[in-house]
């Protein structure tokens, strides 16, 4: 390997992005990052949206940041790279412009559309048998969540066809910015997997024709795919001005969130489980063939290194519920509080931050929260079920139940959910018996404990488990420059720096919750289509 080499990563989230500053030579090292966020907009209807010139703007700000702070010189940079949210929709005109506000990967709206496109005639798991096959056989999984970014897309055609009109190109949150960044229109092999459209078949790999024509999709709205590891071209002198870097520095491809996470927790061999637990959740497995479950909404999707797959099982709201209940319950007592304060600002307590104190405070509280369960589908579900209108739960709370409880409940809730998807998976494959645990989730020893308990299997954190997407975007980079191989050398780089055995003492009562748990989704379908259909 040459000498140490540096580079920028951007992590794009939900809610902000991180610009990440790295040397490589003997391993992958963050030498100090720069962070600002933007809006997500939570509309009626399930909308969510973003504006896409936000994210420019936030990568923008933090880079020039980043390099001040650093005091790094910009023609020092040999490469950028991205690993972002995914399933977004981005429709921009010829100049690479949005001509609306990009849909979350979180949008529902689509109920209609879905319904439609694949919800008629005999049906398996709610989608047409015929256009099911079809849809596997092209692409390895099928659009059957209102999530899918391709009942989006129809959703716009339908609703706002003057906006729809003017659509060049339909890109992902990191194609977006690396348009801004190259000026070329493209997608990497993840990004267009994600879009439902993209056929897997030996010697085939590219825009599956005949799902675009099923589902209606204007073939000429989809970009060029290329690999994760391509050089894309380099940052124009328009967008060198803008971000603070040289013109000419090389744009690599990069890779989502799902797929660049698990490389970054160094999961990268056949067989490796990781759980990511952040604004959202997932359990995701590396597999060598294309496996769906249509009965558990999973699926085998394709990843940044050559030749794998990951099985993936989402979950919409995990971190996402501990935001929650931070604001809802530990924080703000109904508005009656004289001063709002930082927890690190307070002379009471040595946290940094509310967070610390809240998963603290939990281990106060017994294991099982004195039979409290809370379900994590704040905005809908996506596995081990599919439905927009489940929300979340509160179960079992009596007289003696606390703030403490309640609190603890949530961070339970989200791992028996992690626990449920991972037992989905193993109704196909073989998992992993040891498991990386990587987000900002894994932060916490509490957490972390809690998950090796109700998993009851031997958890895995590696350093900074909360910027693993920015170190699989790294790897992303030396491998386009040659730097390592493949993939599999990275795992060498991403040492294990903790890990957690499950205590089978709290087994009674954890698997115990864990079996009502399940159940609550089933007792409840109804009340919640009746509540949340927004049909009275």
């Amino acid at each position: 390997m040459p000498d140490t080499v540096r580079i920028i990563t951007y992590d794009v989230g939900t809610t902000g992005i991180k610009s990440c500053l790295f040397t490589i030579d003997q391993e992958i090292k963050l030498i100090d990052s720069e962070m600002a966020g933007y809006e997500l907009s939570i509309l009626e209807h399930g909308g969510a949206e973003q504006d896409p010139l936000e994210w420019w703007a936030a990568m923008c700000s933090t880079t020039r940041k980043l390099l001040a702070r650093t005091g790094t010189d910009p023609r020092s940079i040999a490469g950028v790279s991205f690993c972002s949210q995914m399933q977004g929709l981005v429709l921009v005109d010829q100049d690479g412009l949005p001509v609306r506000r990009a849909m979350s990967y979180m949008d529902q709206r689509a109920v209609e559309e879905l319904r439609e496109g694949m919800a008629h005639g005999l049906q398996v798991a709610g989608v047409n048998v015929i256009k099911l096959i079809k849809s596997i056989r092209e692409t390895g999984a099928v659009a059957a969540s209102v999530k899918d970014p391709v009942w989006k897309y129809k959703w716009v055609q339908k609703n706002e066809p003057e906006l729809f009109s003017r659509v060049y190109k339909w890109l992902d949150v990191k194609e977006f910015l690396i348009h801004r960044c190259t000026g070329r229109f493209i997608m990497t092999q993840d990004s267009a997997f994600a879009t439902l459209l993209y056929n897997i078949r030996e010697g085939q790999q590219g825009w599956s024709k005949a799902i675009c024509r099923m589902t209606g999709v204007n073939m000429e709205h989809l970009p060029e795919i290329i690999r994760s590891t391509d050089r894309v071209g380099e940052i124009t002198a328009a967008a060198a001005r803008e971000l603070g870097l040289a013109a000419g520095t090389a744009v690599f491809g990069g890779g989502g969130d799902a797929s660049l996470i698990g490389v970054g927790a160094g999961a990268v061999e056949l067989g490796d489980t990781h759980l990511y637990m952040g604004t959202s959740g997932w359990v995701s497995t590396v597999v060598d063939r294309s496996i769906v479950d249509a009965t558990a909404m999973i699926a085998a999707i394709v990843g940044a290194q050559p030749g794998r797959f990951n099985y993936f099982a989402e979950l919409e709201t995990a971190g996402k519920c501990f935001e929650w209940v931070k604001d809802h319950l530990a924080l703000d007592e109904i508005g009656i509080y004289l001063e709002k304060k930082a927890v690190h600002e307070s002379k009471e307590t040595v946290y940094k931050s509310l967070y610390d104190y809240m998963t603290e405070v939990v281990k106060t509280a017994a294991p099982g929260s004195g039979g409290v369960i809370f379900t994590p589908w704040l905005h809908g579900n996506r596995c081990p079920f599919e439905d927009p209108h489940a929300r979340g739960i509160f179960f079992n709370i009596s007289l003696d139940t606390g703030k403490t409880e309640l609190i603890r409940a949530v961070l339970e809730g989200v791992c028996y959910h992690l626990r449920w998807m991972l037992e989905a998976q193993e109704k196909k494959i073989k998992c992993s018996p040891v498991v990386r645990f990587v987000g900002g989730g894994a932060l916490s020893e509490a957490t972390c404990q809690i998950l090796a308990d109700v998993l009851g299997r031997e958890v895995e954190t590696v350093e900074s488990p909360q910027n693993v997407g920015a170190v699989g975007a790294a790897a992303v980079v030396a491998v386009g420059l040659g730097l390592i191989s493949s993939f599999t050398e990275a795992k060498n780089l991403i040492p294990v720096s903790r890990t957690y055995s499950p205590n089978f003492e709290n087994s009674p009562v954890y698997n115990q919750n864990y079996e009502v748990f399940k159940k609550l989704y089933r007792n409840n379908k109804k009340s919640f289509a009746l509540l949340n259909s927004g049909v009275l």
